[in-house]
């Protein structure tokens, strides 16, 4: 997925089953976690991955952030983070 196009705004992702998405207070930050050791997300990518629940589609993700944070205009961000959580595998689409 490289970008939001018709064809790809109402997939959904979700967490891979091989990582955990939790809040870490010693980080201050989300993490995700796995067998062999934990990746440090910061603010935006962690408030992607929140919403990386199955349910939401890419569409409703965006609209989500862009209420949450008054903001317009997310939808190529979102996108690439998207592209990277894919390649890492810290994602799975639906």
């Amino acid at each position: 997925m490289s970008a939001i196009t018709d064809s790809t705004k109402d997939q959904r992702p979700r967490i891979s089953s091989r990582f955990r998405l939790q809040w870490e207070d010693v980080q201050g930050a989300w993490v995700l976690l796995y067998p062999e050791g934990m990746v440090k997300l910061n603010d935006s990518a962690g408030e992607i991955m929140k919403r990386c629940d199955g349910a939401r589609d890419v569409q409703q993700i965006v609209a989500d952030l862009e209420q949450a944070f008054d903001a317009q205009g997310l939808a190529g961000d979102v996108s690439s983070f998207l592209d990277i959580a894919t390649k890492h595998l810290w994602i799975e689409w639906a």
